[in-house]
């Protein structure tokens, strides 16, 4: 059982929505049809007595199900979900108790496997806890992905290579680079899917996984339909992810300060006995700007401050850089 809790306009359309996310005609059967159990305002909370933990399908009605394409609702987004116990597996690792400093290789296009190398030990000496790929990075001739982390994993650097790519051999790309020495997987969660996230984490390939939410913003920017940004966040922890990227503060991204810290809050709170996430700020985020992020975010432990093209930036004071 599952229970959500949906922002619709007008709210007498909950019933439209339980019946089209279940059973989809009115003489359905009642053992699996949705029921709303509370009307609040302009929220409507609905049990799903059906739902499943695979994911692909619980995305296809709870998440980006056809009451997006219901002429029915002039809003609805889903803002709240009630998670069963040991319903998907979680991190694979704790969240350390304390503040990582995390940076991006770039430029993201155009290095070779030693540029990379070259880049990744220049980070990492300057106090990055991870290095990872940027999103645009796959495995292109120009910089192969096995080439790379080889070269990368020689320089000692603790590195999270991005395995996105062709569906069936994904497996096989994640093996391949933990057996070169790739301290993390990066996976563009939301274009490669949810269920990929999932499939790498019941892998149990022995490094942790950081989730890309590229893509994430089709289904959590707009506030008419879609998405909460921490509902998103919960999901994605909740396949998997070790690593959760929740925005910044910074005014690059389009999450507000709030959703920033809802989203820190669901890679932290107790999620149905799941291991805790890494909150990672990114976007925008810079030596100079670091401390001001985690005073906004307020917390100081298992939180992640994500330097990308500032991390490069010479003209930008570095006093702030050493957080940690």
């Amino acid at each position: 059982m599952i229970r959500a809790t949906y922002e619709l306009d007008p709210v007498d359309a909950a019933e439209t929505l339980a019946l089209i996310e279940s059973v989809g005609r009115a003489d359905g059967p009642d053992d699996v049809r949705a029921r709303v159990v509370d009307v609040d305002g302009d929220r409507a909370t609905i049990e799903f007595p059906a739902a499943t933990n695979d994911v692909a399908l619980l995305v296809s009605s709870l998440f980006a199900g056809e009451w997006v394409d219901s002429a029915a609702f002039e809003r609805c987004r889903l803002v709240d979900v009630d998670w069963p116990a040991e319903f998907l597996p979680g991190p694979a690792f704790d969240a350390p108790d304390r503040v990582l400093v995390g940076a991006i290789v770039k430029p993201s296009l155009g290095l070779s496997p030693a540029e990379v190398a070259h880049t990744a030990a220049q980070l990492a000496a300057g106090g990055a806890d991870l290095v990872k790929d940027d999103e645009l990075l796959g495995d292109p001739a120009s910089c192969p992905l096995e080439e790379r982390v080889r070269a990368v994993a020689a320089a000692g650097v603790n590195y999270a290579a991005n395995i996105t790519g062709p569906a069936e051999t994904l497996l096989a790309r994640a093996e391949r680079v933990v057996e070169l020495g790739a301290g993390a997987l990066m996976l563009n969660a939301f274009a490669q899917g949810l269920d990929a996230l999932r499939a790498l984490r019941v892998a149990e390939l022995g490094v942790p996984i950081f989730a890309h939410r590229v893509g994430a913003a089709m289904w959590a920017r707009d506030h008419a339909f879609g998405v909460a940004p921490a509902v998103v966040s919960e999901l994605t922890r909740l396949c998997g992810a070790d690593y959760v990227q929740v925005g910044s503060f910074s005014g690059t991204v389009y999450d507000t300060p709030d959703d920033v810290r809802a989203q820190i809050a669901a890679c932290q709170r107790n999620l149905a006995g799941a291991r805790k996430s890494v909150a990672v700020l990114g976007g925008g985020v810079a030596p100079d700007n670091a401390a001001a992020q985690l005073e906004q975010a307020g917390a100081t432990v298992g939180v992640m401050v994500l330097f990308g093209s500032g991390a490069y930036d010479g003209s930008r004071p570095k006093k702030e850089l050493e957080i940690a």
